[in-house]
């Protein structure tokens, strides 16, 4: 009898035992569970930051990609505009000069004289033409107009566009400065016939004839 109870006793105290383990068990669990949880939801707040920190980075890069690439677009697009303008413009300034060197071309041309051009000065052309019919025309003869052909041709050749740069002479005659021969026409730059004029009066004024001129310009080598 005292055997069985001392068994059922310890059994008793066993079971004593293991429920105030549960009993404590759960007063500790229930102790530390608030504790717990807030480490728990503050780890799930900094992970969702993290993401949300992470997705903001994504898309400012993703922001900056693209404006780059537009930017590069852009300036590549700019480039090929600049491009094409620039062509455009060589094509008008190339087209401008050659308008340009056309209209003087046409309007420097040698004038074409309008009085009568004697046979005997047939064997002439251009300039020279005009400029012996003219030494004619102020009373001088052929054998006038063989000096002025010398004179001239040491001058200006008979190029009615000569121009010396140093002096500033002018023209068939080389006047000095060439707008005198203004007093003869307004076109003096362009019209021979208005310069050999101008020429023979000078000549006639100052040297009486052609040959004298010529004289002068073998001794001192101007005239």
């Amino acid at each position: 009898m005292t055997a069985s109870v001392s068994r059922i006793g310890v059994r008793a105290a066993s079971a004593a035992l293991l429920l105030a383990g549960l009993a404590g068990g759960v007063y500790i669990g229930r102790q530390r569970s608030p504790e717990t949880t807030a480490t728990m939801d503050q780890a799930r707040a900094e992970a969702a930051d993290m993401r949300l920190l992470k997705d903001r980075e994504n898309v400012h890069a993703a922001t900056r990609a693209q404006r780059v690439l537009a930017e590069q677009a852009a300036a590549k697009k700019a480039a090929s505009v600049a491009e094409t303008a620039s062509g455009y413009a060589k094509k008008l300034d190339k087209s401008a000069v050659a308008a340009k060197k056309a209209a003087q071309q046409k309007s420097s041309g040698p004038v074409a004289f309008a009085g009568p051009i004697p046979s005997s000065c047939s064997e002439f052309s251009g300039s020279r033409a005009v400029g012996c019919a003219l030494t004619l025309n102020a009373a001088f003869g052929l054998d006038q107009f063989a000096c002025l052909n010398k004179l001239w041709n040491k001058e200006s050749g008979w190029n009615y566009r000569a121009e010396n740069r140093s002096s500033g002479a002018y023209g068939i005659p080389q006047s000095l400065p060439g707008s005198k021969m203004a007093s003869f026409g307004s076109d003096w730059k362009t019209n021979p016939a208005t310069q050999i004029k101008w020429g023979l009066d000078y000549i006639k004024k100052r040297y009486d004839t052609p040959c004298g001129a010529w004289d002068h310009s073998v001794k001192y080598n101007n005239y």
